[in-house]
């Protein structure tokens, strides 16, 4: 079993930045792949980014690619995500989830992960 508890949500002017924080407890977070998803009012779940177990390998939809970074620091059971240049239409709750096992055609499915933290929400204003 494992908790996920985000954190770094906020109000932002467009163009802004801002980096979330998703800290595990219950399991070592080195036994899960880990994903960020959002979900805007009226809208369905979103991925934003995956990390492999190491932190080797990251994934971005081409919505966010160049702007947000996806880490995680094994060591202190925290997944991060860096967000810049933030728009608009980036405006969200954001969730961090953990996967037993991934693949490159199911990273982006909601139902692949286990767990599920309860969500922070960014507003960038414009």
């Amino acid at each position: 079993q494992v908790q996920l508890v985000e954190s770094g949500g906020g109000l932002v002017q467009a163009g802004g930045s801002l980096r979330l924080s998703c800290a595990a407890s219950g399991r070592t977070l080195s036994s899960y792949t880990m994903g960020w998803f959002r979900r805007a009012p009226g809208k369905e779940h979103e991925f934003v980014a995956h990390i492999s177990r190491s932190g080797a390998y990251t994934y971005y939809p081409d919505s966010v690619k160049g702007r947000f970074t996806i880490s995680r620091d094994n060591a202190k059971n925290t997944v991060y995500l860096q967000m810049n240049s933030l728009k608009p239409e980036d405006t969200a709750v954001y969730y961090c989830a953990a996967a037993g096992s991934v693949t490159m055609s199911t990273m982006r499915l909601i139902g692949q992960y286990d767990y599920w933290g309860q969500g922070t929400q960014v507003t960038v204003s414009s």
